[in-house]
């Protein structure tokens, strides 16, 4: 089969990319019939772009005009097969592309399924700076990779996924595909915590989704068998500037060197100077912003960020590289930047408990396992913190 995307790069050189001509012809097939000026402003073109595009997908036999753009015979049978769209479940997925709030209802016993799967996942580890984001919120990121159609028929990786965001992803594409189990989709976790892993791995199989796992330190490059394969990625990389830096690095040593590839960020929201200095890291690492979605994310107990975070959509361009393509050997995470000790009460007997990187009790996750040292209650109160140095 004639890949047509391919081929029309070739003879429209564009500067935006061969992405944009997937995207038109998919623009062509969930809407035929459309004028080329409507079908340039879907997918964010200059009319001339678009006509460009057309007609060389028109010499190439995948759309014809007539009464406005459509595909051919031949146009859809390339979306079906080839880009992974026969099957579709077109009701549900016309729904979520075109309502941000449709999944709330179309999605309702998926999100109850997904409130199951995250009841029993691992307890987060602070020292590498873990925190559970919700069940909308992970719905929300695989939605969003959806509207960005870097879903369907994609490979998708997560740099870390104490999230479970593979999963959304791969439920989700059940859903969309009730008809169609043999899917072209591969969506790949790499993560240092064999815990969440192995969680993964078992949601995975119990519930048959194309979820693979890989133990890596991410302080080292990414496994070779990660590199340039895939078509966007997710991370939520700990809050410190290096922390996040180096997770883009290794997401983009995995992603094909190509230009429009979504890479999907979620983080906290900081202030103006950090921002600026993340922008800086975008700007070297050659990654444009596309979108800043405020308040997107959601966190279970994450009083530090104020319980909620930003997802930023970044672009890879032609100069898109990672800044960090060696061992990383730099403090990393939160707690190794700004290391804290915090002194909590337990609620019954009342003793003070100190709670710190350099205490007996490094998180108060430890703490409420172990017990009061005294009378092994497990519910405390805090009642100080402050830097280990003051």
């Amino acid at each position: 089969m004639k890949n047509y995307i391919e081929d029309t790069y070739k003879q429209v050189r564009l500067q935006e990319g061969q992405r944009v001509i997937e995207q038109f012809l998919l623009a062509c097939y969930f809407h035929p019939g459309l004028p080329t000026k409507e079908l340039a402003r879907k997918v964010l073109l200059p009319v001339p772009v678009a006509t460009a595009i057309k007609k060389e997908l028109i010499k190439a036999g995948a759309i014809q005009q007539g009464s406005g753009v459509r595909c051919t015979a031949e146009g859809e049978a390339f979306i079906e097969q080839k880009l992974g769209y026969g099957g579709l479940d077109r009701e549900l997925y016309e729904k979520l592309m075109g309502d941000d709030e449709a999944w709330k209802t179309e999605l309702a016993d998926l999100q109850k399924e997904m409130e199951t799967i995250f009841a029993g996942r691992p307890q987060v580890d602070v020292q590498i700076d873990q925190s559970k984001c919700t069940v909308e919120t992970s719905l929300r990121r695989a939605i969003l990779c959806l509207r960005h159609q870097s879903l369907v028929g994609k490979k998708i990786l997560c740099v870390g996924d104490d999230d479970l965001v593979s999963i959304s992803l791969g439920l989700l594409l059940k859903r969309l595909f009730p008809w169609n189990q043999q899917r072209p989709e591969q969506i790949d976790v790499v993560d240092i915590d064999a815990r969440f892993l192995q969680y993964i791995t078992d949601i995975s199989k119990q519930k048959e989704l194309t979820v693979a796992c890989h133990q890596a330190d991410l302080r080292q490059p990414l496994p070779k068998k990660l590199q340039g394969g895939y078509d966007c990625f997710f991370t939520d990389p700990p809050y410190t500037l290096q922390g996040m830096a180096l997770f883009l690095s290794r997401g983009i040593s995995g992603l094909q060197k190509q230009k429009g590839l979504p890479i999907f960020l979620s983080f906290a929201h900081k202030s103006p100077d950090f921002t600026l200095n993340m922008q800086r890291e975008f700007v070297l690492a050659g990654l444009t912003v596309r979108e800043v979605l405020q308040h997107f994310n959601e966190y279970e107990g994450a009083q530090m960020i104020g319980n909620k975070g930003q997802m930023i959509v970044l672009t890879t361009t032609e100069l898109t590289a990672p800044t960090i393509k060696h061992p990383f050997l730099e403090s990393l995470y939160t707690g190794e930047e700004t290391p804290s000790k915090r002194e909590y009460q337990c609620k019954r007997c009342k003793r003070s408990i100190q709670v710190g990187a350099q205490a007996k009790i490094v998180t108060i996750e430890q703490l409420k396992k172990r017990g009061c040292p005294r009378c092994k209650h497990q519910s405390f109160e805090l009642l100080s913190r402050r830097r280990a140095q003051d």
